[in-house]
């Protein structure tokens, strides 16, 4: 008896010793980095990571965030809100720009919200011979209007309001919704218009909102289907220990998102988890999308391309309790390594002040539930790369995230393969030194690609330049991580890349 209860002592002790060393692993160990995939375009859509998800939506061209610009056929100018706002909508300009473009808040496939560009709203005044202005930010039923298309030319127009009538361009300088919409298509119509629409955002807000109805039964074929359990064996199969998982902040209100987000995410990353454990991978959960939007990007499910987290204190204390929620709900999980507070604020759109309060109360936030969980704090873009520095100096287990493309600027673009391969080597390997200190916080490369500007670049062109990056990012104190793991554009997919040889981690 005496020994089988030693060797059963012995058996637990052996089970607790591995689940320490597994719960552990990075953690303790300095020489340890991460080398993960961003699983981009999942849980946080993005539409040119996958543009098919956006096919089936009607009048798939007026989407939240595109910018509408009208031209009357009667008096062929376009549209205006006169001094940009807070005024009457007139029909006196002969080009179109700011004032012109009308931006789209969707209702439905054919009604519509048009904001412009000081963010008022066009509207009726019932009061004043049913003349159109914009003078309200907060927009109601009033301010609803339906368009109306020719089934035989998509590109003309009327618009209906809220009165049961159709505007109509009277005047130059008066334009009334007073029309009863009849008269035909032709150009002596003075209830007609051309549309030209300016390409919005196809971020998780448009496809959500574009599909109505549909919305939940598309976002789970989505979730279940673009990443898969296979995905994550064929990550840890090919030289890749962690992924960083961009989620929204409506995750938190899972299974009953605000409107027009859809339930379903958050039973997603709890796959993530389970299929991480399997494969012995580790994760990085990344708030990718912010209530209002902290840049007015696609990717952080800006409605129309405006920039509103930070603006005001609820944004902020909603986006610490989604931290609350995710750091409760995972800080048991051996696989939890690391949660990044925020992805890519925008200078001067968010301070620096600001952003600073946010993360110090995020970390503490985080550490309630743990103290081993890394927290990430991403630098702001077009800001200096040093400036949480010193903050993450001051906090235990705290990661600098930085982003580095050969993209997105104009003297990229004019650069042959040698001398980005160089800017590599010289300027970006200056700049990681910058913020690669040995007594300040870990850094990590949170996002690169092995993409370029570059035409008529070879297989062995590519490789040469996602090797100096693999080898410079090697040489961050936590880690990196490549963008993306699928993509529709091939050199954007780390798969692609991998199983073609383009590059080997």
């Amino acid at each position: 008896m005496a020994l089988i209860l030693s060797t059963r002592n012995l058996v637990c002790i052996l089970i607790f010793c591995c689940s320490v060393i597994y719960n552990t692993y990075g953690r303790t160990d300095p020489s340890f980095r991460v080398k993960a995939v961003n699983l981009g375009g999942w849980l946080v859509t993005e539409g040119w990571i996958k543009p098919s998800l956006f096919e089936g939506i009607v009048n798939r061209d007026f989407m939240d965030g595109a910018g509408l610009q009208f031209k009357s056929v009667t008096v062929k100018k376009y549209l205006c809100a006169e001094l940009g706002g807070g005024n009457i909508i007139v029909a006196n300009r002969s080009d179109a720009s700011g004032w012109e473009t009308f931006t789209a808040w969707r209702i439905n496939e054919t009604s519509y919200q048009l904001r412009v560009f000081n963010k008022q709203f066009i509207g009726v005044d019932k009061d004043a011979n049913n003349v159109v202005l914009a003078t309200t930010t907060e927009p109601g039923e009033s301010q609803i209007f339906q368009i109306v298309r020719n089934s035989d030319n998509a590109n003309r127009v009327k618009i209906k309001a809220s009165n049961g009538f159709f505007l109509q361009v009277r005047t130059e300088e008066i334009v009334t919704a007073d029309h009863n919409g009849e008269s035909g298509w032709g150009d002596t119509n003075p209830s007609v218009f051309v549309v030209n629409s300016i390409k919005g955002g196809e971020g998780e807000f448009q496809v959500t909102n574009g599909y109505g109805p549909k919305a939940a039964q598309v976002m789970r074929e989505h979730w279940n289907t673009f990443i898969t359990e296979e995905d994550f064996k064929f990550i840890s199969e090919n030289g890749l220990n962690a992924v960083r998982i961009p989620v929204g902040w409506w995750i938190a209100s899972d299974p009953t998102p605000p409107k027009p987000y859809v339930g379903g995410s958050l039973a997603a990353l709890d796959n993530a988890f389970k299929w991480a454990k399997k494969y012995s991978l580790l994760v990085i959960v990344d708030l990718h999308a912010a209530p209002g939007s902290q840049n007015g990007n696609d990717h952080s499910a800006s409605r129309d391309g405006s920039l509103e987290w930070g603006k005001n204190e609820s944004t902020i204390q909603q986006t610490l309790d989604v931290i609350d929620f995710l750091s409760a709900r995972y800080a048991k999980d051996s696989s939890f390594y690391a949660i990044e507070l925020l992805n890519e604020p925008t200078a001067p759109g968010v301070s620096l002040d600001t952003v600073t309060k946010y993360y110090r109360d995020g970390y503490d936030v985080v550490r309630k539930h743990s103290s081993t969980t890394y927290v990430i704090m991403c630098n702001r873009l077009s800001a200096d790369k040093t400036e949480l520095l010193s903050l993450g100096s001051g906090l235990d287990r705290v990661v600098i995230d930085v982003h580095y493309y050969n993209l997105f600027a104009e003297f990229f673009d004019r650069m042959t393969v040698q001398q980005h391969i160089d800017y590599v080597n010289n300027n970006r390997s200056a700049e990681l030194s910058t913020v690669n200190t040995s007594n300040g916080p870990l850094i990590l490369v949170g996002e690169w690609v092995a993409e370029w500007g570059v035409e008529g670049a070879t297989k062995e062109d590519y490789q040469r330049f996602g090797k100096a990056q693999l080898d410079l990012y090697g040489r961050a104190t936590f880690g990196w991580a490549y963008w993306t793991h699928k993509n529709v554009k091939e050199h954007w997919s780390l798969e692609w890349m991998i199983k073609n040889g383009y590059i080997k981690i």
